[in-house]
């Protein structure tokens, strides 16, 4: 199978992690037989200092040509005195935009070596494997107006959503809680919100569609708590925008360490940005020591969301859940015992692990 791939290393750390990911990707093509062809082009202060804007034209006509995006990380202080209609920041969000990316998945997933960073008590963050897809183009953060009025002493924001936005969204979920443990939670504000109202009731009218997944309808307020009380007890969440962007930030420090944490961006088609959770980091940027894990993670979601590629997508997790179980980790991540290692010394393990595995797995076939 040959797959077009644009690379949008961006800023800070971006541009390593993003080799990162390419060096394992090009290792599941050789191991698997695919070929995947790699473009790179500029996004975010990167594409600020060499274009004057974050997001070139040329970037935007490679993705819509692309079947897939892997983005590294936009944004630094350099850029912060800038207007914020030309920060980093404005690349990122104007290519989900173009490519009309409306559903983002956020997988939340404690690593057995890393639970004891949590914040939370071990046993209640233990067993927490959590998809969070968040509706990403509507809501609040799109209506209009949104202004001030009366010399400023009166301010409007409108959450706005069309049915079908709803509609798209919360099939998406469905369909992703199919792939897992076949439970769904819906999460609103149906008791004060009209919105909230609309979306539980298309939830409802969804649902006899997927009989096999078991629907749980919970108010935001109360899957905030539960988050924290009782994280295991969720599978697959689906929410609106706003809600979906607190609770997926809170939800991410729950298996204390950011820099695992993997994302997706993605329309019905398939098309999809991955893209690693945490920043640029421009204060460790070039010094070898960046945490690779949660990129190549995003890539390995690519594979599963993007081009169907279920078993290699399991085999790179299955690489880095290796690599942790071997005591490796690089210095964001606050193991208590093991061997400290840099950004290409953790990539060249998860390698390692991915061709061990497939040789492994070659010699077992010949015996059956």
């Amino acid at each position: 199978m040959n797959k077009q791939i644009i690379l949008l290393p961006g800023d800070g750390v971006g541009k390593e992690i993003v080799e990162s990911a390419k060096l394992v990707l090009n290792t599941v093509a050789s191991e698997f037989g695919h070929r995947f062809t790699f473009h790179q082009h500029a996004i975010g202060g990167d594409a600020i200092d060499q274009y004057g804007t974050p997001l070139p034209e040329d970037t935007i006509k490679a993705c819509h040509h692309a079947d897939a995006v892997l983005l590294g990380a936009v944004g630094g202080a350099k850029w912060d005195s800038l207007p914020a209609h030309v920060r980093p920041e404005k690349g990122l969000l104007g290519i989900r935009k173009s490519l009309g990316l409306f559903a983002n998945l956020r997988p939340i997933k404690g690593f057995a070596p890393l639970l004891h960073a949590s914040p939370l008590k071990e046993d209640v963050v233990k067993g927490s494997d959590i998809l969070i897809i968040r509706e990403l183009t509507g809501g609040l953060y799109f209506g209009k107006p949104s202004e001030r009025r009366e010399d400023g002493n009166v301010v409007v924001d409108t959450l706005h959503y069309q049915r079908s936005e709803m509609e798209r969204i919360i099939d998406k979920a469905f369909q992703s809680a199919r792939l897992r443990n076949k439970h769904l939670t819906s999460v609103d504000k149906a008791n004060v919100l009209e919105s909230s109202r609309m979306w539980r009731e298309i939830v409802n009218e969804k649902s006899k569609n997927y009989p096999d997944v078991t629907v749980e309808h919970l108010l935001v307020d109360a899957a905030a708590m539960k988050l924290i009380t009782q994280p295991d007890q969720f599978d697959t969440i689906v929410t609106e925008n706003l809600f979906g962007d607190i609770l997926s930030d809170e939800a991410s420090v729950l298996t204390g360490s950011l820099g695992m944490l993997p994302s997706a961006s993605v329309r019905t088609d398939g098309v999809g940005l991955y893209e690693p959770v945490h920043g640029s980091a421009p204060d460790i940027a070039g010094k070898g020591i960046a945490n690779p894990l949660g990129m190549i993670l995003s890539a390995a979601l690519m594979l599963r969301h993007s081009f169907q590629m279920d078993e290699e997508a399991a085999e790179i997790e299955e690489a880095v859940n290796a690599c942790l179980d071997q005591g490796y980790h690089t210095a964001d991540l606050q193991m208590k015992d093991g061997k400290l290692v840099g950004t290409k010394e953790m990539t060249e393990t998860v390698v390692e692990n991915l061709t061990t595995k497939s040789v492994s797995n070659s010699i077992c076939s010949m015996y059956v």
